[in-house]
């Protein structure tokens, strides 16, 4: 079998608890299309929560599995 997706590898993540920014996804996964993944995968049905995280003059989105 070969090597997971990024789909799949951050599917897993989210799934075990993780939760992502995009800079994360770019470290864990070689990721530079986060937004697009999460895009898929919301397609798929999976329940993908953000919240916005400001750190300064900075915003920027953080991705969990909303578990409510």
């Amino acid at each position: 079998m070969g090597k997971a997706t990024q789909t799949q590898q951050i599917k897993q993540y989210l799934e075990s608890g993780g939760t992502l920014t995009a800079l994360s996804a770019l470290e864990k996964f070689g990721c530079m299309r986060l937004a697009a993944r999460i895009n898929d995968l919301r397609k798929d049905k999976l329940p993908i929560a953000s919240r916005t995280i400001t750190k300064g003059d900075k915003r920027f989105a953080e991705y969990y599995i909303n578990t409510l």
